[in-house]
C-alpha cells in the first residue's frame, strides 16, 4: 500500500476505484454464522489471530519463517517490526520505530536462510538477522526522483524482487549482490530489472500501480499486480518478457498483497475489504477467479499469507486516521485468521 500520510494522491485514486462487488458477508468467530443456501459454499470464517501493541500501528506487511512458523508484521506508520509466535496472541516488538533510520515498514519476507527483508517505501530494503536484530545489508533507490518501494518476493534461486508503485518497475537483489554488499560495508543500490511502464494501461500522473508480487515455485516467472488497472502481469525470469495475464471471472482492482500456493492465488483488496481466490494456469498466462468475498471486519486488508490452511490477513485500518482517511482506529490493531477461502 503506497505511503500517503503527507499527501492524499493514493486516497483519491483508491476511492475512485472502490467498486468491489459486495457478496455475502463472512461468518465471524465471535458471532452466529448465517446458514448458507444449499447451492452456496460455506462462508469464510474470520477471527483474530494476533494483537499488535501500540495505538498508531497501521500495519502493512506480513511474513512467515517457513522453518519455525514465526510471523512478522511491519508498521506503515513508523517502521516498527513485530514478531508473532504461534500459541501467543500478543505480538512483541522485534525492531523498534526508527531502527536504522527506517520511517516505515511495507513489504516483509523471510528467505531460506532465515533473513528478514523489510522494505521502506521512501528508500529501499533492509535485510536483518532476526535472531540478533542486526542489520546485514541495505539497498536503496539512488537519486531524488519519486519512488515507492512496496512489496517483495524471494524467488526459488534466492533472488529478491521488489515492486516500486511510483515507478512501475521491479528491482532485483541476487544472492551474489547481497553477499557483495555485506562484504563491502553493507550498503548498495537498487536497480530496475523489469520496467513495466509501457506494458501498463495509461494512468494519470502520480498514480500508484505495481503492488503485490509472487514467484512461481518452478522459478520460471513472477506475477505482479497493477492495483489501479486491476491487471495481473507475468514476468519471465529467463527471457525478461512481460505479458498481461488473461483474467476470467473478475479483476484485481484494489489488489494489494498476493499469496501463491500450488497454483492458487489469493489477493487482498484493501479498501474493497475483500479477498479473492484465483486459479492460475501452469504456464502463468491465464487466471480464473474462483471465489471472492467482502467483509467490513477485514478493516482494509493490505496483505496476507497462508499457513497450514489458514490465511493470516493484515487489518491495516488505513481509513481510520491513517493514510486513507480521518477517524479513530479500533485498538488493538490485529492480524486476522481467515479460513474457508
Amino acid at each position: 500500500m503506497p505511503r500517503a500520510f503527507p499527501h492524499r494522491t493514493l486516497a483519491v485514486a483508491v476511492t475512485a476505484l472502490a467498486a468491489v462487488l459486495p457478496l455475502a458477508p463472512a461468518a465471524h468467530a465471535d458471532g452466529p454464522a448465517a446458514r448458507p443456501a444449499a447451492h452456496q459454499p460455506a462462508l469464510p470464517r474470520i477471527s483474530t489471530a494476533y494483537e499488535l501493541p501500540g495505538d498508531r500501528v497501521y500495519p502493512e506487511g506480513i511474513a512467515a519463517d517457513p522453518r519455525t512458523g514465526t510471523l512478522y508484521a511491519g508498521s506503515f506508520a513508523d517502521g516498527t517490526v513485530y514478531r508473532m509466535t504461534p500459541g501467543h496472541r500478543a505480538a512483541e516488538v522485534l525492531l523498534p520505530a526508527g531502527t536504522d533510520g527506517r520511517t516505515t515498514a511495507n513489504g516483509l519476507k523471510v528467505d531460506a536462510e532465515g533473513r528478514l527483508w523489510v522494505t521502506d517505501s521512501t528508500a529501499g530494503v533492509s535485510v536483518y538477522d532476526p535472531r540478533t536484530r542486526r542489520l546485514l545489508a541495505r539497498f536503496d533507490v539512488p537519486g531524488q526522483t519519486a519512488r515507492f518501494v512496496n512489496d517483495l518476493v524471494i524467488a526459488p534461486d534466492g533472488s529478491a524482487y521488489l515492486t516500486d508503485s511510483a515507478r512501475a518497475v521491479v528491482y532485483r537483489v541476487t544472492p551474489h549482490q547481497l553477499a557483495r554488499a555485506r562484504a563491502h560495508g553493507g550498503h548498495a543500490v537498487l536497480t530496475p530489472h523489469f520496467d513495466l511502464d509501457d506494458a501498463l494501461d495509461p494512468h494519470g500522473p502520480g498514480t500508484y500501480t505495481l503492488n503485490g508480487i509472487v514467484a512461481d515455485p518452478s522459478g520460471r516467472h513472477l506475477l505482479t499486480v497493477d492495483m489501479t488497472g486491476g491487471d495481473l502481469y507475468r514476468l519471465d525470469l529467463a527471457s525478461g518478457g512481460i505479458r498481461r495475464v488473461a483474467l476470467h471471472g473478475g479483476d484485481l482492482r484494489l489488489a494489494d498483497g498476493l499469496e501463491l500456493r500450488h497454483g492458487t492465488l489469493w489477493a487482498a483488496h484493501n479498501t474493497g475489504n475483500a479477498i479473492s481466490r484465483w486459479r492460475i494456469s501452469a504456464d502463468g498466462r491465464t487466471a480464473r477467479q474462483e471465489r471472492r468475498f467482502t467483509d467490513e471486519s477485514l478493516q482494509v486488508p493490505t496483505t496476507l499469507i497462508r499457513r497450514n490452511g489458514t490465511l493470516y490477513v493484515v487489518r491495516s485500518q488505513f481509513d481510520k486516521g491513517g493514510p486513507l482517511g480521518d477517524g479513530t482506529p479500533q485498538a488493538p490493531f490485529t492480524v486476522a485468521a481467515v479460513t474457508g477461502i
